[in-house]
């Protein structure tokens, strides 16, 4: 029977473990510790990542996944409950995204090993640095996974809301070199690049452009001294949509506003790095996945609600690997802001989700 006092527990100790993206070995060290005894054979991979498969398997085992990482500020977490909200003491995140992920699924587990349940067809993945580009699911060693179909606790809200679409996500990075000289002597014989970059900014759209696209410079870094005309600056931007029209006319666009802004510079050199980090997905009616899912949803009482996600998840990755994903709330709220908050009584719900799944699916 799923435990609301050991949830709240375990949620407790998993947040109070420093683990900003790239320093999550200990809270894998936590879960190792919790699937002790519970018949999963463990393998960590190269990058880090926690595969836990149960000892009776086949290629049709259920996946079950959350991530290990927090964004920060996120050292020092203290968590305070009160009655059925848990919060953040001090002005950092709570880490609910996605130690509440990461909670429901070890209850279940918890509360299923304690009514002696054989797991079988059962495969976990816990990966790390979600929180920097999927960095983690993209060095997944996917050889050592079996199965097709993976529920994802990482959504916002509680587990009824099912992300059922997300999108193409591009990073790019533009380096601006100028030229320094001193701003008091002699600024005419330099070239400022945070002139340059400001052409470029200005020329770029920004924000909301869309109903699925968006477009934003995160960071702009460079300048020495107040009293130099600057030599270096780098932009750091990126750009979201689903729509493959909108994609290559916003490639086009910054590639021409590059093109543009050197012939106005010309003794400057401007260069421009792009990425896609993660590709789009839209879920149909008949992904296999989100029946699953809805399955249980129904046989807990509660209402299902679809929407799409401007964000990415390990989901991302794991449908371009030929696996059926689905992402679920799990009963977060604010996300990445020292305003966020948990809630117990929709973490209990992610467990029961959790526990549905495994004992319907497996």
């Amino acid at each position: 029977m799923i435990s609301r006092e050991r949830l709240t527990k375990t949620f407790c100790e998993l947040v109070s473990i420093d683990s900003p993206s790239g320093e999550e070995e200990e809270v894998r060290l936590y879960i190792q510790n919790k699937l002790s005894g519970k018949g999963f054979e463990i393998y960590v991979d190269d990058y880090g990542n926690l595969i836990a498969t149960s000892k009776k398997s086949s290629s049709n085992n259920i996946i079950l996944s959350a991530h290990m990482d927090t964004v920060e500020p996120g050292r020092g977490i203290i968590p305070i409950v009160d009655k059925d909200t848990i919060s953040s003491k001090n002005d950092t995140i709570l880490g609910g995204d996605c130690k509440a992920g990461l909670t429901g699924i070890l209850e279940a587990l918890d509360s299923l090993h304690e009514q002696n349940h054989v797991f079988e067809n059962l495969t976990l993945i816990f990966t790390r640095e979600e929180e920097v580009a999927l960095q983690g699911a993209r060095h997944l060693d996917f050889s050592q996974i079996l199965g097709k179909k993976a529920i994802i606790f990482d959504g916002e809200g509680p587990p009824s809301v099912i992300t059922n679409s997300s999108p193409t996500y591009v990073s790019f990075d533009i380096e601006i070199i100028g030229r320094a000289a001193h701003a008091g002597v002699e600024p005419e014989k330099g070239l400022s690049a945070i002139k340059i970059a400001s052409s470029v900014i200005n020329k770029l759209p920004q924000g909301r452009l869309d109903e699925e696209t968006t477009f934003n410079i995160g960071k702009i870094e460079g300048g020495s001294v107040r009293n130099a005309v600057p030599a270096n600056i780098y932009l750091e931007g990126e750009f979201r949509t689903s729509s493959i029209e909108t994609l290559n006319d916003l490639n086009h666009s910054l590639s021409n506003v590059i093109i543009e802004t050197q012939n106005e510079f010309k003794e400057a050199e401007i260069n421009l790095k792009s990425e896609i980090l993660f590709e789009k997905y839209s879920l149909s009616n008949e992904d296999s996945s989100l029946k699953l899912v809805l399955k249980s949803i129904d046989n807990l009482g509660l209402k299902p609600t679809l929407k799409g996600s401007g964000g990415g998840t390990d989901g991302n990755i794991f449908i371009k690997h030929d696996i059926e994903s689905v992402v679920i709330g799990m009963g977060v709220r604010g996300m990445h802001t020292i305003n966020e908050t948990v809630s117990i009584p929709d973490v209990v719900d992610c467990a029961n989700l959790c526990q549905d799944i495994i004992l319907k699916n497996t």
